[in-house]
């Protein structure tokens, strides 16, 4: 997979936040050793889902499934999050991660 990368038409409004999103973000911490970029994967969809935020969650779902996880293990992490963060947090993921699914045609 390739690195991910902050988008670059954000650049001119922010650019610390670009490059500090694209060297620190994902140079570093998504590059150590200590987790695979599955793990690391699920880590930050369950987060994302947990704290409601979709607006990221989408992009991470597609990194998610090149990263290997299966659509059926992100909806088992969903399902298994929806009690700990509540149904609200899940019921959007599930909707994100169906429409991905079908759009790469995963379904």
């Amino acid at each position: 997979m390739p690195k991910q990368s902050a988008p670059q038409e954000l650049a001119d409004i922010a650019p610390k936040l670009i490059e500090v999103t694209d060297d620190v973000l994902f140079g570093d911490v998504w590059e150590r050793p200590g987790l695979s970029p599955r793990d690391r994967s699920l880590v930050t969809v369950s987060t994302l889902a947990a704290l409601y935020r979709g607006e990221q969650l989408g992009y991470h779902l597609g990194v998610a499934l090149d990263n290997g996880l299966s659509v059926a293990a992100l909806s088992e992490a969903i399902t298994h999050l929806a009690f700990y963060a509540g149904w609200p947090n899940a019921m959007p993921a599930v909707v994100q991660l169906k429409r991905i699914a079908e759009e790469r045609g995963a379904a």
